[in-house]
C-alpha cells in the first residue's frame, strides 16, 4: 500500500523568521493592508514598539547577520582533472619520445654550465676595461675653468 505524504502550510513570523504552525500564534492585519504573522504575543509586542528583530540575539535576523545560523550553501561540484597521459604522435612511437626526453635531461646540464662559463669570462672582461688607465689628455679637456665664487660688475663685462 502507498504511503501518503502529507504537507502542512506553515507561515512565517514576520518579526522572528520562524514557523507559525497551524493554530499557533496571531495574524495582524495594518491599517494599509499589509498581514503580519507573529509566533507569539512576544514577537507581537516587539513588533508593535518597533524594536529591530536584528538587535535581539534569540532572533533568527540577528543569528544570520552574525553567522550563526547556516544556511543551505551551494557546495560546489569538482570538476574532474584531465590526466596526463603521454601518447605516440606523428609516426613517433612512446619509446622514442621518452628516449628523446632522456637525452635532454643529460645535456641539460652542460649547457648551464657552459653557460656559467661564458658569464665568467664576460665579467673578466669587464674587470679588465675598467682597471685600464685613462688617457691624461682627455681628463685635462673635460675639466671646465674655475668660477670665482663672488661676481663682481668687472668680470660680468668680459
Amino acid at each position: 500500500m502507498a504511503t501518503v505524504t502529507t504537507t502542512i502550510k506553515t507561515e512565517l513570523c514576520s518579526y522572528s523568521d520562524y514557523r507559525v504552525y497551524p493554530g499557533r500564534g496571531q495574524k495582524f492585519v495594518a491599517r494599509d493592508g499589509k498581514v503580519y504573522f507573529f509566533i507569539n504575543s512576544k514577537s507581537a509586542s516587539l513588533h508593535k514598539q518597533r524594536v529591530k528583530p536584528a538587535k535581539l540575539k534569540w532572533n533568527l535576523s540577528w543569528r544570520k547577520a552574525n553567522k550563526k545560523f547556516q544556511t543551505e550553501t551551494a557546495s560546489r561540484r569538482r570538476s574532474k582533472k584531465a590526466a596526463k597521459m603521454q601518447k605516440a604522435f606523428l609516426g613517433l612511437s612512446l619509446e622514442d619520445l621518452k628516449a628523446k626526453r632522456a637525452m635532454a635531461a643529460k645535456v641539460e646540464p652542460k649547457l648551464s654550465a657552459k653557460q656559467v662559463m661564458i658569464a665568467e669570462a664576460k665579467e673578466k672582461a669587464k674587470k679588465l676595461k675598467g682597471a685600464a688607465p685613462k688617457p691624461v689628455g682627455a681628463a685635462v679637456a673635460t675639466k671646465q675653468p674655475a668660477m670665482p665664487k663672488k661676481l663682481t660688475k668687472s668680470l660680468m663685462r668680459k
